[in-house]
């Protein structure tokens, strides 16, 4: 007899649930959050084991491949996707989500998440290290125009070294401003310093990889779009069509249709929000910047014309994708055309 088994996972423990084929339960144990122990108690509790579900979240990364190298058939499944499931209970508990899990897995009516291979997650960590020392530097940089503007002094524009130039010129010999100012600036001088050498590391990751080098021939596309495309999709196999990366991304619009009732609304805004991101700056640049024509450039300009530039660098970033991904099944480069 099959059985299904459903862990909700926390922090210092985790409820494990086993269910039968008929979705009662056979066994249910608070253990610790420690893969051997998880292992153990499910194997000895679901020797006819058939699917192990949990949740999508921090931990599920790890305890997913923990659990996959003691042969254990898990799966992660969407955490927004079993909530709609799990709100059907009317008491929420951690040995009640555990069972709730248990039984979706038991049914099949969940939605698998697509755990990224340690490559990916490298990456991934790389590039959102570099984005938010960009944003703590912002900040700083923000915080110290600020303070000197009160006091009747604007650094203008100016970036880099020639930033904390300008600053230490502007504050002279005051010492009300050194003691405020200065520590901020050297602060800031940190984070520009460790940018510059993950910027290094970012650009030698890229050139390094053969399909960023095929990614970074699209018109638009640098090191940092090529690399986080790459690892948003990890594997270009596991979409049966090329335009479903698009909605992956969350770049295709809402749409609600019952009845006499069928709108579509804005772009869904689900997935991976950094390499959406980087992909509608990289559809900006390829329609202000890039000299060359080639057709994606024509096509995004036409769209601009008759529905505006920012729905036409949405529509091109979703392109973008599209074309990453093909290229990528391909193994080919961006084929220029008139």
């Amino acid at each position: 007899m099959n059985t299904y088994v459903g862990l909700d996972v926390s922090l210092k423990n985790t409820s494990v649930c086993v269910v039968d084929q008929d979705g009662s339960i056979v066994a249910m144990k608070s253990v610790a959050s420690d893969p051997e122990a998880i292992a153990t108690y499910v194997q000895d509790k679901a020797p006819m084991i058939h699917r192990v579900g949990l949740e999508s979240g921090p931990t599920s990364i790890w305890l997913w491949r923990e659990l996959a190298k003691r042969d254990l058939p898990v799966v992660c499944i969407d955490a927004r996707h079993a909530k709609a499931g799990l709100s059907m209970q009317i008491n929420k508990s951690d040995r009640n989500d555990a069972a709730g899990i248990a039984r979706i897995m038991q049914t099949g009516w969940y939605r698998e998440v697509q755990i990224k291979s340690p490559r990916s997650d490298a990456t991934r960590a790389l590039l959102s290290s570099r984005a938010l020392l960009i944003k703590i530097k912002r900040d700083l940089e923000n915080q110290i125009r600020g303070l000197l503007k009160c006091t009747g002094l604007v650094i203008g524009r100016a970036t880099g070294i020639a930033f904390t130039e300008k600053a230490k010129s502007l504050m002279g010999s005051d010492p009300a401003l050194v003691e405020f100012v200065q520590p901020l600036l050297d602060v800031r001088d940190s984070v520009h310093d460790q940018l510059v050498m993950l910027d290094r590391r970012v650009g030698r990751l890229a050139q390094s990889q053969p399909q960023t080098r095929a990614f970074m021939t699209v018109p638009g596309v640098g090191p940092i779009t090529a690399l986080s495309c790459m690892a948003a999709i990890d594997d270009p196999t596991r979409f049966k069509r090329a335009r479903n990366v698009g909605a992956y991304l969350g770049l295709t619009p809402r749409r609600y249709a019952s009845g006499e009732v069928d709108w579509q609304g804005r772009i869904s805004k689900c997935g991976d929000a950094m390499t959406r991101t980087y992909l509608f700056e990289a559809a900006g640049v390829l329609l202000t910047r890039v000299k060359k024509w080639c057709a994606l450039k024509a096509w995004g300009l036409r769209i601009a014309k008759r529905s505006g530039m920012k729905k036409a660098r949405i529509a091109v970033a979703r392109k973008l994708a599209v074309i990453l991904l093909r290229m990528w099944r391909d193994e080919t480069e961006f084929q220029w055309s008139t």
